[in-house]
């Protein structure tokens, strides 16, 4: 994401009749364009940015005569799912989108460079240079869709979470006889007395998923922006109730606070006689027996979804609070710096640095009025500390000079 350089000053002077030498009227240059990231409900994945891996912000506009200030650049805004969280290179939190509407400027624009109309003074009746603009932001982010639902639909593979989907809301997922169906989470909304439940139907997890096994990560890091958990189980398999503590289990080595969250243990399947086998024997409390093929004892999950929910606290957002970004920490300034290196040496400072920045090296002006803030900043005294001799090379953000006292 690179953010718009901002426009350069204008170096400019009156012209009108009868007015031989009018004063300076140069203009700011524009401020640029900086890049946005917006969460809508109208997208569904991130394969835009699959597609596209650069984005640009438009430049300021140069300013002008007549103290005209330069045309600010245009936003970029980019549309991305609720749900999109927004990561640095480094890992740390930029944005969490966690809801329709919210919004983060991730590359602010550069801003314009003033005109020389600003440099006129008691001394300096006709400045004949002005600023160029700054560079925009650039940045490399990582973004990372995580699932928004109220309820997260979990177990292993095979054990009817795409069919009970299905028939708990109109989504339609697809439904096979074998593991792993389901590669990616599918939504749908169920009605219910209480309201309208958004539900998750989360890929099948094995033994290991928590470090990774089976696509296990790409599955559940999308369980932990959900209230509740149904543990949805296969009722015809040899022993359910391994199956539900393998699961769980990876869940609470993902997230230990996932496992914590209100849950529901559904075993799927009642169709079959080895499950309804299974319910005449069952002795735990709290489990009910569905059958998604022929909606069997899916109003009492729909109601102990209801319930659980009624009780569950809200998912706090992963690590900032909701719509709050961090984009620039507030730092010391760096402190002047003279250092010698093979070439000569290196001056380095947050004040000197943005000097260079600011500073239109080609204009003879502008260099006098840099030579002079050089010296008001300490750098010419502190080169002389250090050693300094005329015609060593002296480098400032990059940038060779040649030293003459």
């Amino acid at each position: 994401m690179r953010g718009g350089h901002g426009g350069k000053g204008s170096s400019s002077f009156r012209r009108e009749p009868f007015t031989p030498r009018g004063g300076p009227d140069g203009g700011d240059g524009g401020r640029g364009g900086s890049v946005l990231l917006k969460a809508t409900t109208g997208v569904s994945d991130l394969s835009p940015f699959k597609q596209r891996s650069r984005w640009n912000a438009e430049a300021g506009a140069d300013g002008a005569g007549g103290r005209k200030t330069g045309r600010g650049g245009a936003d970029v805004v980019l549309d991305v799912p609720v749900g999109t969280v927004v990561l640095d290179e480094e890992g740390v939190l930029v944005a969490d989108l966690d809801r329709a509407g919210a919004e983060a400027t991730v590359a602010h624009g550069g801003v314009g460079g003033r005109g020389n109309v600003h440099f006129k003074s008691s001394t300096r009746r006709a400045p004949d240079y002005a600023e160029p603009g700054f560079k925009g932001d650039e940045r490399t982010l990582v973004l990372d869709l995580k699932l928004i639902a109220d309820v997260g639909l979990v177990g292993p593979p095979n054990a009817g979470k795409s069919s009970l989907l299905s028939s708990l809301t109109a989504a339609r997922p697809k439904v096979a006889d074998y593991p792993f169906t389901t590669l990616d989470p599918e939504l749908g909304v169920a009605e219910s007395p209480g309201g309208r439940i958004v539900i998750a139907d989360i890929p099948g997890l094995i033994e290991g998923a928590a470090k990774g096994a089976g696509l296990g990560l790409r599955f559940l890091r999308h369980v932990e922006r959900t209230r509740v958990l149904v543990y949805v189980l296969d009722g015809s398999a040899p022993d359910p109730w391994a199956d539900l503590e393998t699961v769980r289990q990876e869940v609470e080595q993902f997230s230990p606070g996932l496992a914590l969250r209100p849950y529901v243990v559904a075993i799927n399947k009642l169709d079959l006689e080895a499950t309804r086998s299974r319910k005449t024997k069952n002795r735990r409390k709290g489990v009910l027996f569905i059958s998604a093929l022929t909606g069997e004892g899916l109003p009492a999950l729909t109601e102990a979804m209801v319930s659980a929910l009624a009780v569950a606290p809200e998912v706090a957002a992963q690590g900032l609070p909701s719509n709050k970004i961090r984009l620039r920490e507030r730092t010391v300034p760096v402190a002047l710096t003279v250092a010698r290196d093979p070439s000569g040496f290196v001056v380095s400072g947050d004040r000197v640095e943005y000097l260079v920045e600011r500073t239109d090296l080609d204009s003879e002006g502008a260099l006098a009025r840099f030579q002079s803030e050089l010296d008001r900043l300490g750098v010419n005294a502190a080169l002389e500390s250090a050693g300094v001799q005329p015609g060593d090379t002296v480098k400032i953000s990059g940038i060779e000079f040649e030293y003459q006292p």
